[in-house]
């Protein structure tokens, strides 16, 4: 910030004193003018708005007072139509029209008269002047009203003729010219009234407006005046310390670039690191992964091979001591020979499960066809694998687009689990009865969808504390490993659909067949 000469009269706490107490004096001020100008403007505008709303109730007055004017020559015309009516119904419709005339003709008399309009609820009592003027035109009125009533209660028009009728009307005539007279007088008092209120009003507004000049002029010299000076000297100071603070910028600048390359070469590192424990890990799902698959194809063949053909073996000798019995002499035993039927049925039925584990564990079309047969096969068999008990019968089509041919070992092998494992829960907890397994490539893309019309299932619980199940999770963590993409959409009542989508590029590949038997 700018240095201050601190003069000897004007020691470092008397400045502070002094930097203080300015802002808080100048606020005051600006304040205070602020609420005398709005005070003045609010108190103006009052004053200003009460004048011209009397104004206005005045000239609605004045307004019933001319027209009292015109009313006054109505009476006269129609009373004229009255007794120049030929017909009687002339004379009733004039009759009515005059009684109308004459009833407006009084509610304007009495109003102006009073200094009130009763419709709006409105009074402005009238000055002494226009009190006499009223009092002075009170009995011309009192005779247009008398003759009026008297003409306007006749039932016939020979009656309008009569010697009442035609007193009637001569008095009518007669008070007419000076009612019109005086009315024009009083008229002209009351607007001459009005000037004098707008004359009053505008000085009223020049005086408002000189004092809110000169309460301008006063913030001015004593407000923006000084505001603009402290303004000033601080707008030097604050070009000092930007010119102070100019280098410490450009240093600062310097230094988060530094911080900023750094920042980012540590980033990388990082990134690169996680890629490659990401890599690591894998690596190692796949190996494990592997290894099992190489393990469940070792146990299969051991399975076939060994077991198998120990249990067919063990057939074919009971086989042939059943013919040796049936030639012995002692043949008739039939309880020997129930118990080797029984024997001879157990042993069959070994060899069936044996191959069924056997093929679950690794399908010998799978390994010597590939994912395709493989598929169809599954489908065909599913029906065959149900749950015992189960009394509800799922129907399993498989659908594909793809050529003949073979796809990379671990693809083959995870669609193939993937599968299984879908129609398998489909199948036990679903109770579909149609289940459909589709195989499709687009775009570089392998899509697995695995539906049913079973029960389905709410889609949050696989977002609950326990998440999804092992089957759901060995799906997903094999897809991952393939960099696919996994999705379940499933809704009570609606049946469920899985999703696999798998990026591939169709190509052969060679294979060590298996010598598996499949039979």
């Amino acid at each position: 910030m700018q240095a201050r000469i601190v003069l000897p009269l004007e020691t470092p706490d008397e400045y502070k004193h002094q930097t203080n107490t300015t802002p808080f004096r100048l606020h005051r001020l600006y304040t205070t003018a602020l609420v005398g100008l709005a005070i003045l403007l609010t108190a103006g505008q009052g004053v200003t708005q009460w004048q011209l709303n009397r104004i206005q109730k005045k000239i609605l007055i004045i307004r019933y007072a001319s027209l009292q004017r015109h009313q006054s020559q109505q009476l006269l015309s129609k009373t004229l139509q009255l007794r120049n009516s030929t017909s009687e119904t002339d004379f009733l419709v004039y009759r009515t029209e005059l009684k109308q005339i004459f009833a407006g003709f009084e509610s304007s008399y009495q109003q102006s008269s009073q200094g009130r309009v009763f419709d709006n609820d409105i009074q402005i009592p009238n000055s002494d002047l226009i009190n006499r003027l009223y009092a002075d035109i009170k009995p011309y009125y009192d005779s247009l009203s008398r003759s009026t009533r008297t003409i306007s209660s006749f039932q016939t028009s020979s009656e309008v003729h009569s010697t009442v009728g035609n007193l009637a009307f001569r008095q009518l005539l007669s008070s007419q010219k000076p009612f019109l007279e005086k009315t024009d007088i009083i008229v002209r008092e009351y607007n001459t009234e009005i000037r004098d209120q707008l004359t009053l009003l505008q000085w009223v507004e020049i005086a408002f407006y000189a004092l809110t000049i000169l309460v301008v002029l006063l913030i001015a010299l004593r407000v923006f005046r000084p505001a603009i000076r402290q303004l000033k000297q601080t707008i030097d100071q604050l070009v000092t310390a930007e010119n102070t603070t100019g280098e410490s910028n450009r240093k600062l600048v310097r230094l988060n670039k530094s911080l900023h390359e750094a920042r980012q070469r540590l980033f990388q590192a990082t990134k690169q690191q996680h890629q490659q424990e990401i890599n690591e890990q894998k690596l190692r799902a796949s190996s494990l992964i592997a290894g099992q698959e190489e393990e469940r194809k070792r146990l299969s063949r051991e399975l076939h091979d060994g077991l198998g053909q120990m249990l067919t073996g063990i057939k074919l000798q009971v086989e042939g001591l059943e013919t040796h019995l049936n030639r012995s002499p002692n043949f008739d035993d039939l309880s020997a020979s129930k118990r080797l039927k029984s024997l001879k049925d157990l042993i069959t039925q070994t060899i069936s499960e044996t191959r069924s584990i056997s093929n679950d564990l690794m399908p010998s079309v799978l390994s010597d066809f590939g994912i395709i047969p493989a598929l169809k096969m599954l489908a065909e068999t599913a029906l065959m694998n149900q749950p015992k008990g189960t009394s509800l019968q799922s129907d399993v089509r498989f659908e594909t687009n793809l050529p003949t041919g073979r796809l990379d070992k671990q693809v083959e092998i995870s669609l193939y689990r993937i599968t299984q494992e879908a129609v398998t829960n489909a199948i036990r907890h679903g109770k579909p009865t149609q289940i459909t397994i589709d195989l499709i490539e687009r775009e570089n893309y392998l899509h697995l969808v695995v539906t049913d019309n079973g029960k389905g299932f709410q889609i949050e619980r696989l977002n609950e504390p326990y998440g999804p199940s092992q089957g759901i999770h060995n799906m997903q963590e094999r897809t991952k490993l393939l960099n696919g993409r996994f999705k379940i959409r499933s809704a009570p009542d609606k049946g469920t659909r899985l999703f696999v989508s798998i990026p591939y590029q169709l190509h052969y590949s060679t294979y060590e067949h298996d010598t598996i038997n499949a039979r």
